[in-house]
């Protein structure tokens, strides 16, 4: 089974790929991540990847199609999750033809919902643990009072530099304006399924579950 992840910052796409990737034996596929893979590997990918970045120039969607054509000619396992693209149209064009070039189909594009007054609330009250990337939240899941991560005992807690109000509206507007059409399309192509993302973690993890399993 191979999806798509849609939802604007701090939705919790990134949360609910590993929940997939746990449950189901998928594949995640990061745009950032699969970035720094590849700079770092050696590869004539890689240094293309290396080289766009030692530019300080955006990395080019026929770039991003190449690394995601290697990963497919992989080890498929449970299928793919795409989080973080495609963002625009052409990119979900591209990622058709890729798709179909390998023999692949998207089954289901599934549209994570969120409050955006509820969400700016969410993500400016996040921390994640230096140790292991665990999530936690000032108001729903605060850092225990001994100051330790209960995954892997880290004592040490970051928040991003642009998770505040005024950076999170501006990706908010960014995400409305460039990647919302994508809404759109898998509608009109009968991929689309929309999940309230505002619940509790485990509660909208069931959600995607019950989209999956129809």
């Amino acid at each position: 089974m191979n999806i798509i992840l849609l939802g604007p910052p701090g939705a919790g796409k990134g949360t609910q790929a590993q929940y997939l990737v746990e449950d189901r034996n998928m594949i995640q596929l990061s745009t950032g991540d699969m970035l720094r893979e590849a700079k770092d590997s050696g590869t004539e990918m890689g240094r293309k990847v290396a080289e766009v970045m030692a530019r300080g120039d955006l990395v080019t969607d026929d770039i991003v199609i190449g690394l995601i054509r290697e990963k497919l000619e992989g080890d498929k396992k449970g299928g793919f999750i795409f989080d973080g693209f495609p963002r625009t149209l052409a990119q979900a064009d591209a990622l058709d033809d890729l798709l179909q070039e390998q023999g692949e189909r998207l089954d289901a594009v599934i549209e994570l919902q969120v409050d955006d007054e509820a969400l700016v609330s969410r993500i400016t009250a996040r921390a994640t643990c230096a140790g292991c990337g665990e999530v936690f939240n000032d108001i729903t899941k605060p850092i225990p009072e001994d100051g330790k991560c209960p995954k892997c005992g880290a004592t040490e807690f970051k928040r991003r530099a642009d998770d505040n109000e005024e950076s999170l509206r501006q990706r908010l507007m960014e995400y409305y304006k460039k990647t919302s059409p994508l809404i759109g399309y898998y509608y009109a192509k009968g991929k689309l399924a929309r999940v309230d993302a505002m619940g509790e973690i485990d509660e909208v993890r069931a959600r995607i579950a019950g989209v999956l399993d129809a």
